[in-house]
């Protein structure tokens, strides 16, 4: 066991993982119950639905006309790249950009001996958790051998269907709240966030469920908590996500993601099955092969 900075045990990352799994199943499970609980609440009548309605509305028009906000630190590029060497993955620090500052291209010109691999993807999104599921390990085992990179994108195009709750915005603040403070254990909390995936037009999983969840994954940064709590990156969430919609790009053989999961391998898009990894595992080679 080692220990961290508070002088607590802190198991292993492989452990951490299995708990962190683990923690998903069961927040996935109760927030199930609580969203059973809710339909059974909303049976009430139909004004209340339209009431609803009206504040998800309101809620919409608010946040779209909300100031610009700085962005998190080594996501410069509006996404994280995660690298490796053999025996640990780490992500590449970048400066925070302030407000309204414009997004600077990662610099691929000292990769040309891996596999690029960039990903842009909503946290609710059913075909971005199939993805993930299929792929996720075989790109993590890439990425520590030091064969291929990953640039991870957290968006928000689904918050229409999560009954009000805006989880997608929430799951990627809480994304971005650990790429700015605790950036090493990104790829364990993106892992842990698809494994607690809600379904859509349910309200997932909250705030406090959140912190909850990054911290089984292994973040001890005690900024994170308070980060995600108070909503510290929604606003760059949805100016990241505006960006990636309007394009262009930088680097890719498509203008702007018209959905998610949007996944492109040294600049050119994936449009295979996103439910096999063989598939995938063939169409990385072929690029790596093309590139040289």
């Amino acid at each position: 066991m080692n220990s961290n900075a508070y002088g607590k045990s802190v198991p292993p990352k492989k452990d951490r993982r299995e708990q962190a799994r683990e923690s998903a199943r069961l927040m996935r499970e109760e927030q199930q119950k609580r969203s059973k609980r809710k339909r059974l609440a909303l049976r009430g009548g139909i004004g209340v639905g339209l009431l609803a309605v009206a504040a998800i509305v309101a809620l919409v028009i608010v946040n779209s006309v909300g100031p610009a906000a700085p962005g998190p630190a080594n996501m410069a590029s509006d996404g994280i790249l995660l690298t490796g060497n053999g025996t640990a993955v780490s992500a590449t620090p970048t400066k925070a950009l302030p407000a309204d500052a414009k997004p600077v291209a990662t610099d691929r010109t000292a990769l040309t001996d891996t596999a690029n691999i960039e990903i842009y993807a909503d946290y609710l999104c059913p075909y971005c958790g199939q993805f993930e599921t299929t792929n996720g390990e075989q790109i993590a085992t890439w990425v520590k051998a030091g064969n291929a990179t990953l640039e991870f994108h957290p968006i928000s195009i689904l918050d229409s269907a999560s009954a009000g709750s805006k989880y997608p915005t929430r799951a990627a603040n809480a994304a971005v709240c650990v790429a700015n403070y605790q950036p090493d254990d990104f790829l364990a909390v993106n892992t842990a966030l698809f494994s607690a995936q809600p379904k859509e037009n349910t309200t997932g999983l909250t705030d406090d469920d959140l912190v909850n969840l990054v911290t089984s994954a292994g973040v001890t940064n005690k900024e994170v908590a308070s980060c995600i709590t108070d909503g510290s990156f929604t606003s760059w969430v949805s100016t990241a996500t505006k960006r990636a919609l309007a394009g262009p790009l930088p680097g890719a053989d498509i203008e702007k993601i018209k959905g998610t999961p949007t996944v492109l391998v040294d600049g050119v898009t994936y449009t295979g099955a996103l439910d096999n990894p063989t598939t995938f595992s063939d169409f990385v080679t072929a690029q790596v092969t093309a590139a040289k």
